[in-house]
């Protein structure tokens, strides 16, 4: 017998009526067992992406997710942990050089990732670019490579938060990814039930984020910071730009080479700025007063990379994949590249073979994009722009057919812009 009929709590959330702690509970372990059918629970995604959900509603949403799977416990580790959570953008791989760095100021950083879907990059495909490495790690393989090296990128386990894996499965084949109650509880209820001391949350903003507008990624942000104090985890977030590519590879192996760049006290300006800002939000929550950018200069950083591929398998000396097959776009006239498209040059690459329509296809791991220039640098016609990267030439026609008027420049330089544009905290 069932506490309540699954009609009865669409029918409230449809006429814009709050759903009850108890009524919340229910259904979200009744969709996880399976009693409440998926036709049900689309109705309800859709109301709620409709009606909304206000903070108490949304805490208990992210409450029942988490109690729907295991926790884990880093307290036995004896040392503060710190974890970061990007939503997602072009070019984003600010976690492989960021959990090192914050790793080697003595910090535990569990970076429990995903894989990519459409145009944004996944942080596990890009680490299974280094040849050995490995994504699945058991809980304890988790807990000794943190006491040991101190950072750790891997898959999460299936325990935790089991409702979110399937309801996310069910917002994407129902148009209601984008709502703010359902991604901030998504979120964080895999964050929260990870365990971690205090969290950095990198909010997206622009052309290449699920956020477009500024009021957007703020929504969300306040909402994710709510939902991570009310949970006892020390939360901050950025919101940061999206309108351009981050750095200048987007891909998989080639991310990779980047990110070791900005290890070895290189790499673009904007993926090095982005990293230390967010270290020193993750090292401030952690207790540990220290600038981050020092730790890139004299090597201590690349020391915890190196240390944390051979832990999980990896060969970090090892040559990375190179394409079958490139093609270079160049510059139609001379002037300053007054925007590069992030959703575009996304798109192109997933084209390309760098990402997947599906969660179950295959991703090619030297497949992407490189920039030759972005927004703001000088360029002349016919210099070179972008270096499209392949295994299979005939993909080739529709990356280029996506980044046709992506791409403008312009007789006057356009203003600079900071990456980081706003910080939210509680």
């Amino acid at each position: 017998m069932e506490l309540f009929d699954a009609v009865d709590v669409i029918r409230t959330k449809r006429d814009r009526g709050e759903l009850s702690n108890e009524q919340i509970d229910w259904v979200i372990d009744a969709y996880t067992r399976g009693a409440v059918g998926e036709e049900q629970m689309s109705a309800l995604a859709m109301a709620i992406f409709l009606n909304g959900m206000n903070r108490r509603e949304i805490a208990r949403w992210t409450g029942a997710m988490i109690a729907s799977g295991d926790r884990m416990d880093f307290s036995r580790l004896g040392k503060p942990t710190a974890d970061k959570h990007s939503t997602g953008g072009v070019g984003d791989k600010i976690t492989l050089p960021l959990a090192p760095l914050v790793a080697s100021y003595g910090v535990a950083v569990p970076q429990l990732s995903g894989r990519g879907l459409g145009h944004t990059g996944g942080t596990l495909d890009k680490m299974e670019a280094i040849p050995g490495w490995r994504a699945a790690l058991s809980n304890e393989e988790v807990m000794s490579q943190l006491a040991d090296v101190g950072a750790v990128i891997c898959a999460a386990g299936s325990g935790l938060a089991p409702a979110d894996k399937k309801l996310y499965a069910l917002r994407d084949t129902t148009a209601t990814v984008e709502c703010v109650p359902l991604i901030a509880s998504s979120i964080m209820s895999k964050k929260i039930a990870e365990g971690t001391d205090s969290l950095v949350l990198d909010v997206k903003v622009g052309s290449g984020a699920f956020m477009k507008t500024i009021d957007q990624a703020r929504e969300l942000a306040r909402t994710m910071v709510d939902l991570g104090t009310d949970a006892g985890v020390k939360t901050v977030a950025l919101l940061t730009d999206m309108d351009t590519p981050l750095g200048l590879t987007a891909g998989n192996a080639v991310e990779v080479r980047e990110s070791v760049e900005v290890l070895a006290g290189g790499g673009p300006k904007d993926v090095v700025d982005l990293t230390v800002a967010l270290a020193r939000e993750m090292l401030q929550s952690a207790g540990v007063d220290a600038d981050p950018a020092e730790a890139l200069a004299d090597g201590r950083a690349m020391d915890s990379w190196n240390a944390m591929i051979r832990a999980q398998g990896g060969d970090p000396d090892a040559p990375l994949p190179t394409p079958r097959e490139t093609e270079t776009l160049v510059a139609p006239a001379d002037g300053y590249i007054t925007r590069m498209d992030a959703l575009a040059v996304g798109v192109a690459a997933w084209r390309l073979g760098a990402g997947r329509a599906r969660k179950e296809d295959p991703v090619q791991l030297a497949a992407g994009i490189e920039l030759h220039a972005t927004r703001g640098d000088k360029v002349r016609a016919g210099d070179p722009l972008l270096t499209l990267h392949t295994d299979t030439p005939e993909r080739f026609e529709r990356a280029k057919e996506v980044l046709k008027g992506a791409i403008d420049v312009g007789a006057e330089a356009p203003p600079s812009t900071n990456v980081v544009f706003e910080r939210i905290a509680p």
